[in-house]
């Protein structure tokens, strides 16, 4: 599998452009690059086959859905074996309200970010069903007053 530094600068710059506007033309794309239409479109099949490019998506507005409150929950396991992180992740994997979950190596085992409508509906998150996962020992949530910068990765 090709690594980063095996790209050339126009597939970096494609990655960069699909990375902001992600329903971009192949022909506006392809003028934006430098390229006709048919080069183009074999460069971005080739970065999706190569798993550069995961997929494609529509980004939702929070507010739209009232869903504006975000916390992090900082989350302790009782057991940090294979079996029990395995477990963990698996049930993660279920719950709606989190956007993300990130191991963490550090004073704590997971970091979650999690969306809810307000402070309420995030406390019976919290309470019915972060804090039931298997092997949480305990959790420690910090409220998001502002997202000051919110981006998909795009440093391509």
């Amino acid at each position: 599998m090709p690594t980063y530094d095996a790209l050339d600068q126009i597939d970096r710059k494609i990655l960069r452009i699909l990375s902001r506007d992600g329903r971009l033309p192949v022909t506006e794309l392809a003028a934006e690059v430098g390229l006709s239409k048919t080069p183009c479109q074999s460069r971005l099949k080739r970065l999706q086959a190569q798993g550069y490019i995961q997929g494609f998506r529509a980004i939702l507005n929070p507010a739209k859905l009232n869903l504006t409150h975000v916390a992090f929950a900082e989350v302790k396991l009782r057991d940090t074996s294979e079996k029990a992180l395995s477990a963990f992740n698996a049930a993660v994997l279920k719950v709606p309200e989190i956007e993300q979950c990130h191991m963490i190596a550090g004073s704590f085992d997971y970091l979650l970010k999690i969306r809810t409508k307000d402070i309420q509906a995030y406390r019976q998150v919290l309470g019915e069903t972060i804090s039931t996962l298997p092997h949480v020992g305990s959790t420690s949530t910090h409220v998001s007053m502002q997202s000051v910068k919110d981006t998909a990765f795009d440093r391509a």
